[in-house]
């Protein structure tokens, strides 16, 4: 039988792949369709080209918040979708309920993207908005199809996918030999390692696609060398090229991450990497998470870097208690310095436990990589009365003298100092030096566990009697009780600085459960769990000041799995409706820590 022409072949891929860039979707015909990671969809309005949207990651819908929204964005979802373009944004609509969680926030595209997940966002998950804040849009439509006088959208491309795995499962009319080498463990007589050959027979019109193969240039082969453990996996990754669809497990995740990285599929691996962020917390001694960190590195994946080092800086007192610490890479630890949401007691115990670490790693460590490290410490947020004790107590002062006063100067002025001087000087505005990281010693938080036993004023039966008569003159009517819900008061200083010791501001931390809990404090809630962190004695004199206050849950008082800032005096905890937690959390079980954060501005 006469193989199938190679021209033919090629002409029908490339067709494939021409009509998939200007096919039309088929709302109405859509059985046997399957949404695929980073689609994308309109929903809420009877035209097609217009409505909240929505994108597909991890096997659920989910929308995303208008912050930052605006008309390059529109342009990538509605050019996905196969429109000529988009014609406006919609912010603030009311499309109808939306399900699912709000995946993107913060996102920002060129207008250049192909698809909506090729642009920055702040991770899978990672907000503080509400389903009020869904953005949507509406698209060009001028392709859509007029049936009898109503419109609908086609999309044929819902089988490309899978005609393409054909196509390479087949082999037929292959013209692009693709060996990949594996070592066998065994050496050869001149000492070089023994390899394990194996070839796959691919298409050029697919791997033209991707420069790594120079299939473009006129070459019909290369030979790539692959690690004895991912031998299995590299026909599926080959696969992946044409479907774009693959099946990931912890087992194939590492190696399916390595071969994406070497070869430059960057939307691989970078969706494989926000996958680890469910391990990370399985490991208490921390030897994953900086194995995962030194290969994030290696790999230069930036995503994963950064889902390792957040992990750590949220968890840092955890990190400084594991048998990994004293040997911690001096680059991971710099980065976790620099991090303004790296969670200690203070600045202090910041301090200590670094001069601790330098001085059990003084003899591979450079003076100059000291300095760096110590120039790291934000000396102005340490409270004032450590300062006095530091060239008595502390373990590096002596060393490096220069630096310690020149520091603890900086602190002083800053201690001393009103704020229009500290501006006048330029001390504040661009230097980290001036903004606390979130400090959960006792001046600064408060923790709530709404799984304890709570104290007797706040045991009491939901309904408090409040001595009034009833209708029949009796005593003993009820009113709802709103101290029920967990609350608890904190008294911080107005700032940081000592110039403020005295100004003492109370707040009022709960966690609210239900409507009837916010309605008794004027507040309508948009989900519950929700936390509230109101300041209850507003200071004569806060214009310099701004809170930036923060809320942390704590997992089976374990590790924490999510931070998240506050809306006015709200943020909202509800997992499945609005957020998706950093990093996961069995069973929901949380301890709240809320974290006052005053800056200057």
């Amino acid at each position: 039988m006469d193989v199938f022409p190679q021209n033919l072949l090629v002409a029908f891929v490339l067709s494939l792949l021409y009509v998939s860039g200007r096919a039309y979707r088929l709302d109405i015909l859509k059985r046997n369709s399957e949404p695929n990671e980073g689609n994308v969809r309109l929903s809420g309005s009877e035209s097609p080209s217009e409505g909240r949207v929505e994108i597909y990651h991890d096997g659920i819908w989910g929308t995303v918040c208008d912050d930052n929204w605006d008309m390059a964005e529109a342009q990538v979802v509605c050019r996905q979708l196969n429109f000529p373009g988009a014609k406006s944004v919609v912010i603030g609509k009311d499309y109808g309920k939306a399900s699912g969680p709000i995946w993107l926030d913060e996102i920002a595209c060129t207008g250049k993207e192909k698809q909506l997940v090729s642009c920055q966002f702040s991770g899978w998950g990672k907000t503080d908005c509400t389903h009020k804040e869904d953005a949507g849009v509406i698209c060009e439509s001028r392709n859509d199809v007029t049936l009898s006088g109503s419109t609908h959208s086609l999309d044929h491309s819902i089988g490309l996918s899978g005609d393409l795995g054909q196509i390479f499962d087949s082999g037929t009319a292959c013209d692009f030999l693709i060996t990949f080498q594996t070592p066998n463990g065994n050496k050869k007589d001149d000492g070089t390692e023994e390899m394990i050959e194996t070839t796959i027979c691919a298409h050029k019109a697919i791997l033209m696609l991707y420069p790594y193969f120079s299939a473009s240039a006129g070459a019909n082969n290369i030979t790539v060398t692959v690690s004895r453990p991912c031998q299995s996996y590299f026909t599926s990754f080959i696969r992946y090229l044409y479907t774009r669809k693959t099946e990931i497990s912890y087992s194939s995740a590492m190696c399916l991450h390595q071969l994406a990285s070497d070869f430059g599929i960057n939307q691989l691996m970078e969706d494989i990497g926000r996958l680890f962020s469910n391990i990370l917390p399985d490991d208490a001694s921390f030897h994953s998470q900086v194995s995962l960190y030194k290969y994030a590195v290696e790999s230069k994946d930036l995503v994963l870097e950064e889902n390792c080092v957040q992990y750590m800086a949220w968890n840092f007192q955890n990190l400084t208690s594991s048998p990994v610490w004293p040997e911690l890479p001096v680059e991971l630890l710099r980065s976790l310095l620099t991090r303004s949401d790296l969670v200690v007691a203070d600045e202090y115990f910041l301090l200590q436990t670094l001069e601790d670490w330098i001085t059990n790693n003084g003899s591979s460590l450079s003076s100059e990589k000291q300095t760096d490290l110590l120039r790291l410490v934000r000396f102005p947020m340490i409270p004032a009365e450590k300062l006095y004790e530091l060239e008595t107590k502390s373990l590096l002062f002596s060393a490096h003298r220069d630096l310690y006063r020149d520091s603890v100067l900086k602190a002083y002025q800053f201690n001393v100092l009103l704020y229009s001087n500290l501006t006048q000087l330029k001390l504040v505005k661009e230097n980290n030096d001036y903004k606390p990281r979130i400090y959960t010693g006792e001046t600064w938080s408060i923790a709530i566990n709404p799984l304890a036993k709570s104290s007797s004023s706040q045991s009491r039966n939901r309904y408090e009697n409040y001595g009034y008569r009833d209708s029949y003159g009796r005593y003993g009517g009820y009113y709802p009780n709103p101290t029920a819900s967990p609350n608890k008061q904190l008294s911080t200083p107005l700032h940081n600085s000592l110039l403020f010791k005295n100004n003492m501001i109370t707040w009022e931390a709960n966690i609210l459960k239900t409507q009837n809990d916010c309605s008794w404090r004027g507040l309508r809630c948009e989900s519950f769990p929700a936390a509230r962190l109101a300041l209850q004695n507003q200071y004569q004199s806060t214009s310099g000041v701004l809170f930036r206050n923060r809320l942390l849950l704590t997992c089976q008082s374990k590790y924490v799995c999510q931070i998240q800032g506050f809306k006015g005096d709200l943020a909202y905890v509800n997992t499945n409706d609005t957020q998706v937690l950093a990093y996961p959390c069995p069973d929901d079980k949380y301890t709240y820590t809320f974290v006052v954060r005053p800056e200057y501005v």
